[in-house]
């Protein structure tokens, strides 16, 4: 046996015998003697040599071509364009999405392989493709010269008609998904390699099953300006990405977001505050008793950052919240009920813990009746909105404080609802009361809450938000007449 048949041996190719040999005898031509028949045969086999490539995850530009196996997730509609040249035959191309367990990658079938993929191909199908993989418009793609089913072969990858967000995973795609919007964010824009302009938006949506990050490019970013948080969206034809170990549904040119009447309800399931430690990511919720005006502050770029504090309280403890960058200006008021996802427990000022809501973090404002799940006893955020505490908030904290303790919000200790409570609180105008609480508004009156009441206070004593004080006085109509605060 020859240097060629040895080289040509140990080929995984289609190229038959005779024309890998004709190329090797080409070659030394070609080289006028620079090479000899075994160089040759080395250098047409470095052509030819398809790299197999063990997973999707695996293949990047700039490799030759590539063989590899998967799953069809998506087929698009076959498009039609103008090749370049006066007699040239018009142009067809369909974009087949195909997935493995580590990712997914658009293959693009051109002419008489379009066509075919159109016809005979299905959703679900295992396949074969050897193509080209090169940087496409919207990430990676293989441009194809063989596409084949495999009937035998297994990829580990769901296909769904519709999705839940625990059924999302790594190369999905073709994905409809209907979720509560939970959070958004402003469009950004970068610069892409090839000098354009890309534009990025981002959702966080929640179903019965979890939450997702959504993330709308270009042209569907202005989406996440049209909706608020608490209404339902359906998701179409995302696909599904990792960044940071976690899953992303990404929307692209094929993709929707439409506003949808469904009834999807999200119930987050929060830690104790009092549980927390340093380095955890964590979601945690409860009621705010403090709220900081913005802050700007300036950048070791010479950019402008900005920065917003609140401090929350559920059934175990309290724990200041640093809300950055567009965070910091969503409306957060005393006594909302907020849970906060993803956000990173870290060693605070005065040694006291905070937690630091980044861009990977979402910002949720319960509507009133909503609550957090907590991660043991009654959750850190359980309030209903006919509860006293900071429940009774929920639209005007001086004016539900008064009513709370009058008896008008329900409140057993105030008296019955109605004119009965408002006649049980004024018999009770001359008795003196002692009463343990967190200051959660200050002026005039004082509101304390002790995580189970609220009280108005009237007092001229100088006390600040997040204080825990105690007063006694003489309560009538509803607010205490402090003698004393300490």
């Amino acid at each position: 046996m020859g240097v060629i048949e040895d080289v040509y041996g140990d080929l995984d190719t289609d190229v038959e015998f005779e024309e890998f040999e004709a190329a090797v005898e080409d070659k030394v031509e070609q080289m006028g003697g620079l090479a000899d028949e075994e160089t040759a045969a080395m250098l047409i086999a470095h052509e030819l040599r398809d790299e197999e490539a063990e997973t999707i995850a695996d293949i990047e530009p700039g490799m030759n071509d590539v063989k590899f196996l998967g799953k069809v997730t998506a087929i698009g509609d076959v498009k039609t364009f103008e090749r370049d040249g006066e007699d040239a035959e018009e142009g067809r191309v369909c974009n087949v999405d195909v997935a493995d367990a580590s990712g997914s990658v658009r293959v693009a079938l051109w002419d008489d392989m379009a066509v075919a993929a159109d016809e005979e191909l299905e959703v679900g199908q295992v396949v074969r493709v050897m193509g080209r993989p090169k940087e496409g418009y919207s990430g990676l793609e293989v441009s194809a010269d063989k596409v084949e089913p495999d009937e035998d072969a297994e990829v580990d990858v769901q296909v769904l008609d519709t999705y839940q967000v625990e059924d999302l995973s790594l190369g999905a795609s073709d994905v409809d998904l209907v979720g509560q919007v939970l959070d958004t964010d402003a469009v950004r824009t970068f610069d892409r390699d090839d000098g354009s302009e890309g534009r990025v938006a981002n959702l966080t949506v929640g179903d019965e099953t979890g939450r997702v990050r959504v993330t709308l490019w270009d042209g569907k970013a202005d989406l996440a300006e049209e909706f608020e948080a608490g209404e339902v969206v359906e998701v179409g034809d995302g696909y599904v990405r990792e960044r940071d170990g976690d899953l992303e549904l990404h929307v692209g040119d094929r993709g929707t977001v439409e506003r949808v009447d469904e009834d999807v309800e999200y119930v987050p399931e929060t830690a104790d505050i009092a549980e927390v430690e340093i380095d955890q990511i964590v979601d945690i919720g409860g009621g705010v008793i403090e709220t900081d005006p913005v802050r700007t502050f300036d950048r070791d770029d010479g950019s402008e950052g900005q920065v917003r504090n609140v401090r929350i309280k559920d059934d175990t403890g309290e724990i200041r919240v640093a809300l950055w960058g567009e965070k910091a200006d969503r409306d957060i008021d005393l006594a909302d009920q907020v849970v906060f996802t993803d956000v990173e427990i870290q060693d605070g000022w005065q040694d006291d813990l905070e937690a630091s809501a980044n861009w990977r973090s979402t910002v949720t404002v319960l509507d009133e009746g909503s609550s957090a799940s907590g991660g043991g006893g009654d959750g850190g955020a359980e309030r209903g909105a006919s509860d006293t505490g900071l429940g009774a908030f929920a639209e005007d904290g001086q004016k539900a404080a008064a009513e709370a303790v009058a008896g008008e919000s329900g409140d057993d200790e105030a008296g019955d609802s109605g004119s009965g409570g408002a006649a049980a609180a004024t018999a009770a105008a001359t008795e003196g009361v002692e009463f343990t609480g967190t200051v959660v508004q200050t002026g005039d009156p004082v509101v304390l809450d002790d995580g189970q009441q609220t009280k108005s206070v009237a007092t001229d004593a100088s006390l600040r938000l997040g204080e825990e004080v105690t007063v006694r006085g003489t309560e009538r109509d509803g607010t205490i007449d402090a003698d004393d605060v300490f």
